[in-house]
């Protein structure tokens, strides 16, 4: 599935009136089974950008095409035949607590199968070696059979992961796939992640905090700060200048808004020197 941007913009639902846009112009286009990493500092905008992508959440402005379609110009059947070719991991992946590993891996092909099927395969599950085989390339296949509130948070991070190796989806998008994950088992993941989507020619848009690790494993890297894309490039060329730019701009703008608030409360306290104090009186 190829993705096209032109000067996208986007507002989270629960912004205030007054705040700027999540998302700012963002034009961009992803080749049909391409993977990208976007990176940026917290508040850029990444997790915004992959719930429009999604289609999660509407753009107040610009365009987006997805596979060449507009998705809220189709039907809502159409729509949700689009949506079943997208497959979104969230950080915090919402596995239903007392269900078992395998089904929670398995629940990665509802959007391909009938409802009867669908509610047959929560009490037998119906391919158990693809369950088992998903969670091997992220060394959980022990887990199979476990209960999801007995997994530590980066195994249920994982569970979340091996669900789109089963997914009919042609387009991954993956948010910050590694922050509950040691480094040994961060790289396990990443590994299997970007070499199974070019297997299968999917395309894969993971936004990502670890630099070294986008660098690593992605050709092509995204820089984004306050809802604007600050540079597309080849990760060959995004040097330590760029990151430096990139992240000290925000570092920044957080230590004027902490002086900006440390200054509102010593006038907020001198303010209240000012005011008598309250005299006592008894009551005879």
């Amino acid at each position: 599935m190829n993705i096209e941007l032109q000067g996208l913009q986007a507002r989270h639902p629960s912004a205030a009136a007054n705040a700027p846009p999540a998302l700012q112009g963002i034009s961009l286009e992803l080749s049909a089974g391409e993977q990208v990493a976007i990176i940026g500092p917290s508040g850029a905008g990444k997790t915004s950008l992959l719930q429009v992508l999604s289609c999660a959440q509407q753009p107040t402005g610009g365009e987006l095409l997805l596979g060449g379609q507009s998705p809220w110009r189709l039907s809502s059947r159409e729509l949700r035949f689009l949506r079943g070719r997208l497959f979104l991991a969230p950080q915090v992946p919402p596995l239903p607590p007392r269900q078992r590993v395998v089904t929670s891996v398995l629940a990665g092909r509802l959007p391909a199968m009938s409802l009867a099927a669908s509610l047959r395969s929560l009490f037998y599950p119906a391919d158990i070696p693809a369950a088992y085989e998903a969670l091997s390339h992220f060394d959980l296949s022990d887990k199979l059979f476990d209960r999801v509130d007995r997994l530590s948070g980066g195994e249920r991070q994982r569970v979340g992961l091996a669900r789109a190796l089963l997914s009919p989806a042609s387009l991954w998008l993956i948010d910050e796939p590694l922050s509950a994950l040691d480094p040994m088992r961060a790289r396990i993941a990443m590994t299997a992640l970007v070499r199974l989507a070019r297997e299968r020619q999917i395309t894969m848009v993971a936004t990502l905090h670890q630099v070294d690790m986008a660098l690593t494993h992605f050709d092509r890297i995204i820089g984004l700060l306050k809802g604007q894309m600050v540079f597309d490039l080849p990760s060959a060329e995004v040097t330590r200048e760029r990151l430096a730019n990139l992240y000290e701009q925000q570092e920044q703008d957080d230590e004027q808004a902490q002086e900006f608030g440390r200054d509102a409360l010593l006038a907020e306290s001198d303010q209240n020197s000012l005011v008598p104090a309250p005299v006592v009186m008894h009551c005879r």
